[in-house]
């Protein structure tokens, strides 16, 4: 299924009344359960927002096979798309859709600042559980219809945290927590109330180091509004 409208719809939703919260999905008997989107909500107390779906299966029971090499690596991906501006976490502003991410991938490590598994090697954990802020773009070349924004570091604004890889990706080190069926992240977002939101699990994958889009939504495994159209707001604790 293509989604190559979904950076126009997003961006139309911003301004659209606060509709029900949280968002309620049905369990599909035909979706991977670990990735089967049945609740997505997100609170604030001012200062940080948290924001978690819960899933027909096990958060984060499934994770991509290593193949070996960057070229080709899947990542697998709890995606909360929103309508922040992605300058508020240090990207170019208007640039895309500004998307919280929980993420795992064992062919690459993109947090070169932080050591999730705690082992003494900050560049092995690509395969646990962690977080990116990451800017949506469309793009006919991906399987999806969408990519992380390809970017040129030094020329584009990137965060103070991002790894400097040539896409709109930033690694925070915010800590996700896959517990059961539920996955839940809590990042700084200052006057996060009513910001509109969706939820959305997604395979990712790496092209040829050195071609555009270098990193391509492959597929889309759920969207918790089945539609794309951001109908949760962020509501205060």
């Amino acid at each position: 299924m293509r989604y190559v409208t979904f950076v126009a719809m997003l961006l139309a939703c911003g301004a659209g009344t606060a509709l029900a919260h949280p968002i309620e999905s049905a369990v599909e008997s035909s979706k991977t359960p670990a990735f089967d989107i049945i609740r997505a909500e997100a609170t604030t107390d001012g200062r940080l927002t948290t924001f978690a779906m819960e899933v027909a299966g096990v958060a984060g029971s499934v994770k991509p096979a290593p193949i070996g090499q960057l070229t080709g690596a899947k990542v697998e991906s709890y995606v909360w798309p929103t309508n922040l501006d992605p300058s508020v976490v240090g990207f170019d502003k208007a640039s895309g859709i500004l998307s919280l991410a929980i993420t795992a991938h064992p062919d690459f490590d993109d947090t070169p600042l932080f050591d999730e598994n705690q082992d003494g090697d900050p560049a092995n954990d690509g395969a646990d559980w962690h977080s990116h802020w990451v800017v949506l773009t469309e793009d006919d070349a991906c399987g999806a219809g969408l990519k992380v924004r390809d970017v040129s570091p030094g020329v584009d604004l990137l965060p103070a945290t991002a790894p400097y890889l040539p896409i709109a990706l930033d690694s925070p080190g915010m800590s996700p927590i896959l517990d059961g069926k539920i996955a839940r992240i809590t990042a700084p977002i200052h006057g996060g109330e009513e910001v509109a939101f969706d939820a959305v699990t997604a395979e990712l994958q790496v092209n040829e180091s050195g071609e555009a889009p270098l990193l391509c939504v492959t597929g889309v495994h759920d969207i918790a509004s089945g539609d794309l159209s951001l109908p949760g707001r962020v509501m205060t604790k």
